[in-house]
């Protein structure tokens, strides 16, 4: 994807992380805590396979769930293998950590990537946002001052079909080192705690980066629909969001998914064009889907890949 890096790199730490799904088999994996390539409060994490190797990108499928932290020396890691689960549209979705205080009850966890200190690697930390348990984030540091938190990741050559109901993208699913959501939900919990900005990446048709920068970014709660608020753009991609006509812009619309019809078109948005998404009648821009990404008149269809990502406005 080019010179910027959102991929994983391994880091260190311990948890343990529950399957999201009764119907996953977890494999159970050992951690070793490393608490110098992680300062302060905040700890990235190193997979390490029954042989005592380290897990290399993309051999394994850590979901974006809560975690039960056992930060005491030598503690096992159970992760949940998704490969027959995503195939049947199964992904894994955040779970909850009811026991994370309990285990570090004087833990202090940050509310997001930006009190991630400076000088961290890029990679998956533990963050508690305001009222939730802790959760599983992967936080860019090496973009702009760092500090940003990746909420979507797509890629052209996706093997997520997209095409989830909309309690799946509520509460997030996907493969936290390669193509993932969120979930609206902890979106929608995060952007309420802080004023944020948020960053649009977009990989073209000629893998060239270009960004969409909006200076604000909430998304509401469900009884509101989870409606996308936007603030002014600048950047090289194009303002694929919000300077379109009504049929066409996404700011201010509701996110709708193929069991949730929230667009502004006579029809089904997400069900004609697959994926869910702030539609209005229909789109200008489309990340969540596969192998289709659109981003207005920069590359439509054949964006090669796209990332969201989030952090506190800088004027707040």
């Amino acid at each position: 994807m080019g010179a910027f890096n959102l991929g994983l790199k391994p880091h260190t730490g311990c948890f343990l992380l529950h399957p999201s799904s009764p119907a996953v088999s977890p494999h159970t994996h050992r951690c070793r805590s490393d608490t110098q390539s992680a300062p302060g409060n905040a700890k990235a994490i190193t997979l390490s396979g029954p042989n005592g190797q380290p897990l290399s990108d993309g051999s394994d499928t850590l979901p974006t769930a809560a975690v039960t932290l056992l930060w005491r020396g030598a503690a096992r890691l159970t992760l949940p293998f998704l490969p027959d689960a995503a195939e049947d549209g199964e992904n894994a979705r955040p779970g909850r950590a009811s026991d994370a205080q309990q285990a570090e009850p004087d833990r202090r966890w940050p509310k997001d990537c930006s009190e991630v200190p400076r000088g961290s690697p890029s990679g998956i930390y533990v963050i508690q946002p305001a009222g939730l348990n802790p959760i599983v984030v992967y936080c860019e540091m090496n973009v702009t001052d760092g500090g940003w938190m990746v909420i979507q990741r797509n890629r052209q050559s996706t093997e997520i079909t997209w095409a989830e109901s909309w309690s799946t993208y509520k509460n997030g699913f996907g493969n936290v080192r390669t193509e993932y959501w969120l979930g609206t939900e902890y979106i929608h919990q995060i952007s309420k705690q802080k004023v944020y900005q948020a960053r649009f990446v977009i990989w073209d048709a000629s893998n060239r980066i270009k960004f969409a920068d909006y200076n604000l970014f909430s998304v509401e709660n469900e009884s509101q629909g989870y409606r996308l608020r936007l603030g002014t753009y600048s950047g090289l991609a194009g303002d694929a969001m919000t300077s379109n006509r009504a049929s066409t812009v996404h700011d201010n619309m509701k996110f709708s998914a193929k069991d949730q019809d929230q667009d502004t078109s006579s029809s089904n948005c997400a069900s004609s064009y697959g994926g869910a998404w702030w539609y209005s009648a229909c789109y200008s821009a489309r990340l969540n889907v596969k192998g289709a990404i659109t981003w207005g008149s920069l590359c439509s269809g054949n964006c090669k890949a796209s990332a969201i990502l989030i952090k506190p406005a800088s004027y707040c």
